[in-house]
């Protein structure tokens, strides 16, 4: 199971210095995506908790045209994931250290999402640990203001119980719709070779 990268909710916090903090990460963050997504595209692909970068690295390889983007909170992970797209030079590929919810918040005006992936999360098992699932109604909430038109969510898991309340919490969302489509692109991760099963939950902005 791939360590999950945040809880989608930031905890606010009304120190002088986390609010300083923060300031600092959103104008970086914008400095970034302005420099990513200035006069490329309307909409790009983006992998929340992309750990070492397998999974987008291959997507990128094969969709050349795509802008795709990975975030993850941890420096190493984002460190090997840029070396890994180095190595393959692909310039249509991105990684940048960053919180789901902060790097929403930055986007460029007219910028939205072409898909999302979410590839084997951490599931927080234990029912006082639920609450930093990143599969929640108010994550969705925030996806679907920046996606653009017929966004796909694509989330896949190893942990039934995660599947099934993450089915329900897409289910009942009233800017998301199940769909049966096949999965748009498959690359073994090492969580995916490892996990002895999994489920696929692809969803579509309404």
């Amino acid at each position: 199971m791939q360590p999950e990268p945040e809880g989608p909710v930031l905890v606010p916090f009304s120190t002088p210095a986390h609010q300083a903090l923060l300031a600092e990460r959103r104008g970086a963050l914008r400095a970034e995506l302005g420099a990513i997504l200035r006069d490329r595209t309307d909409r790009f692909v983006w992998e929340v908790g992309c750990g070492h970068g397998h999974f987008l690295t291959a997507y990128a390889q094969a969709h050349p045209e795509a802008v795709c983007i990975g975030i993850d909170i941890a420096s190493d992970r984002i460190e090997r994931a840029t070396r890994k797209r180095d190595r393959a030079r692909l310039p249509n590929l991105h990684f940048l250290q960053a919180e789901a919810r902060l790097f929403l918040e930055t986007l460029p005006i007219g910028v939205g999402l072409r898909d999302v992936f979410i590839l084997f999360p951490d599931p927080w098992p234990k029912l006082r640990h639920r609450k930093h699932r990143i599969l929640r109604a108010d994550f969705l909430d925030a996806v679907a203001g920046r996606a653009a038109r017929d966004c796909r969510l694509c989330f896949r898991t190893d942990y039934a119980p995660y599947f099934e309340d993450a089915a329900r919490v897409v289910d009942r969302h009233d800017r998301w719709q199940i769909c049966d489509e096949p999965w748009p692109f498959e690359y073994q991760t090492v969580f995916q070779r490892r996990a002895p099963a999994y489920q696929s939950l692809l969803a579509r902005v309404r």
